[in-house]
């Protein structure tokens, strides 16, 4: 429609686990791109951002205990999770293909889902759905159900979508 403007994102407030998470999935991509170690970042984002305000911008109040374990335990466990993640691409999308944060929010998505099963999987896929949301409009946020859902699926035999060996064939 002519004249009609975009309308603009609409992201929910995170509680504080939901801001551990998006800052973790920050971290990570602050480790990949700049080459930061997992000490100096963690000790960076628990001094200087969580909770803090930074070029005006507020970063919201964040679990820092689950902030440590998702970003520590994406770093101790990447050998493991990136071909989890891989296996639930589609078949053209290696992992070394998607975009630095897109890859930053799907390991730590798998993270969680591997590690944390004290959380359920519709939470821990819905939370980093709405991560994706935050920095992304297009299709990534679906991406994210996806790939997660599928990695569920293999991980926990739980998920929404279809059968996981169907799943890793289909497009997304």
């Amino acid at each position: 429609m002519a004249g009609t403007e975009p309308q603009p994102r609409v992201v929910k407030p995170a509680n504080k686990r939901g801001a551990a998470r998006l800052a973790a999935v920050q971290a990570l991509y602050q480790m990949d791109v700049g080459g930061t170690g997992l000490l100096e970042t963690v000790a960076e984002y628990e001094g200087f951002r969580l909770g803090q305000e930074i070029d005006g911008e507020i970063y919201r109040d964040a679990d820092a205990a689950w902030f440590r374990d998702v970003v520590s335990g994406v770093v101790r466990t990447q050998k493991v999770i990136d071909p989890r993640i891989h296996a639930s691409l589609p078949t053209d999308w290696p992992l070394s293909r998607i975009d630095t944060t897109l890859r930053a929010i799907l390991r730590a998505g798998a993270y969680e889902l591997t590690n944390r099963k004290d959380v359920p999987v519709a939470v821990i896929v819905s939370e980093y759905v709405d991560v994706a949301k935050a920095f992304y409009n297009d299709d990534e946020p679906g991406l994210v159900n996806a790939v997660l859902d599928r990695v569920a699926r293999a991980e926990r035999g739980e998920g929404r979508g279809k059968d996981a060996k169907d799943a890793k064939d289909a497009k997304v």
